[in-house]
């Protein structure tokens, strides 16, 4: 039999942090990679409508979107309080909206500008008057790709 007894240690071993910088940098370029920013600031109130039939558009690249609504209070002294149409963060008059379409349009790719569809946003108080406007002026530039977009939901409601 032996004479000598190991001795055992109650000392428990430090935990690497050597992998820990890698570790924190992955998970930022994760995050910087799947975080989408948001594309515009509304300025106009924007409650949209119910519907029960709806499609989801799935490529983004190919939406312009236009927003029609009352100007948010915050633009409500400098706008007034009638309808107004957003486009790209600022205001647009509806005489100009076309040649701003036309200008929207031509900064796609080329091989994407024939399937631009035009989205319109429309808060669910506004009259026909002003979007039957703006499809007019969308129809002397030949933007004929129309998509209204809705919540999906009891139509029922929008009659409140």
């Amino acid at each position: 039999m032996s004479k000598f007894k190991l001795k055992k240690s109650t000392h428990t071993p430090e935990v690497s942090t050597a992998s820990l910088p890698d570790i924190v940098f992955m998970l930022l370029f994760f995050f910087m990679t799947v975080t989408v920013m948001k594309d515009d600031t509304l300025k106009v109130v924007n409650e949209l409508p119910n519907a029960t039939e709806i499609k989801k558009l799935e490529k983004k690249n190919r939406i312009i979107t236009i927003y029609i609504g009352k100007p948010v209070k915050k633009f409500e002294e400098s706008q007034g309080n009638q309808l107004k149409i957003q486009m790209d963060d600022r205001f647009v008059n509806l005489a100009d909206l076309g040649s701003k379409v036309l200008e929207a349009i031509n900064e796609r790719p080329e091989y994407i500008r024939g399937f631009i569809t035009i989205s319109l946003k429309v808060d669910k108080k506004a009259s026909m008057g002003l979007i039957d406007d703006v499809k007019e002026e969308l129809r002397k530039i030949n933007a004929l790709k129309i998509n209204y977009t809705t919540y999906e939901g009891d139509t029922y409601k929008n009659l409140e």
